[in-house]
């Protein structure tokens, strides 16, 4: 550790499919947190850390801030808000390409719900992050980063890719000055602060957001039964029982498929994924549930296990 070593928490916060998680697992170089192009993805708040010499990061992703209008998503919603005052650091992840495009069409900037992120973040050490850069033309940052200005205090605005990384160093720069002087908390090799049972139901999830369509996605929730680790070490084998719940019968069959093919698809897209990250041969098996409309209330997110 050097002297005048930095680390501290940083929030990443912003609309459903700004970048977040694909910036978070570009920072971290591995896939934590799941990505897909449909919207509201990451439904819990997710920590990862990034430590080099000058400091640790540990960096905290959050649900999309969106209208929220089941119970699901006003726990998503919250989760993303009460992290703002947990940190020392909050990065406003913007989609230039719904900005960008509001400023050609000459309309506000910030939409309400935006301006709602603008009424949490005064007071905040806040860094404005343009994001999608690759696909932008850069004549269009200036205008919605002096909108942004305009209503918020920032200790910067960066222009980067998530996705091809370009920018990422400058912001990881900032960020090693506005960080507090302080020790690490946690050891160096350390990238995550998830179990791998979380880890398994995120991947199994992405699978369902990535297979299937309309609102199925949104309906699903992944419980880990079983997480069999009595071979790992000896035979190189996991076994893994996992159950998906959906909220009606018609969503179990969309799930299950015809014959039980989509269920199959799920299933091994999975595996392959899971071998790669628990470095094993993974067994893994999927069972799929109906609990009617789990996502409506409090009692039934209980009920699939759903930290509310």
């Amino acid at each position: 550790m050097t002297e005048g070593f930095r680390c501290g928490y940083v929030a990443l916060i912003g609309r459903p499919n700004a970048g977040k998680s694909t910036l978070l697992n570009g920072i971290l170089g591995s896939k934590l947190a799941i990505t897909s192009a449909k919207p509201q993805t990451t439904r819990n708040r997710i920590a990862g850390i990034h430590t080099d010499e000058r400091m640790q990061v540990i960096l905290v992703d959050t649900p999309g801030i969106h209208d929220a209008w089941t119970e699901l998503n006003k726990v998503m919603v919250n989760a993303a808000m009460s992290a703002l005052d947990e940190v020392d650091i909050v990065l406003w992840v913007g989609d230039m390409t719904v900005l960008a495009e509001r400023v050609q069409r000459e309309e506000d900037v910030l939409d309400t719900l935006e301006q709602h992120i603008v009424e949490q973040l005064q007071g905040k050490k806040v860094i404005f992050v343009a994001n999608k850069m690759d696909v932008v033309k850069k004549p269009m940052v200036l205008p919605v980063i002096a909108a942004i200005q305009k209503s918020v205090d920032l200790l910067a605005a960066v222009p980067i890719s998530a996705l091809t990384s370009d920018g990422v160093d400058s912001l990881l720069n900032i960020i090693a000055t506005e960080l507090p002087v302080h020790p690490p908390m946690f050891p160096e090799d350390e990238w995550a602060q998830v179990s791998e049972r979380f880890l398994v139901a995120e991947i199994i999830r992405e699978k369902l957001f990535h297979l299937t369509e309309q609102e199925i996605p949104y309906s699903c929730f992944v419980e880990i039964e079983r997480f069999d680790e009595e071979e790992r070490y000896t035979q190189g084998i996991t076994r893994i029982y996992a159950k998906i719940i959906v909220e009606r019968g018609s969503q179990k069959g969309i799930v299950i498929g015809k014959g039980g093919e989509m269920l199959r698809r799920i299933g091994t897209l999975a595996r392959r994924e899971l071998q790669k990250t628990l470095d094993c041969r993974v067994y893994l098996e999927l069972f799929v549930k109906v609990e009617r409309d789990w996502t409506k209330t409090r009692k039934g997110l209980r009920r699939v296990g759903f930290e509310a």
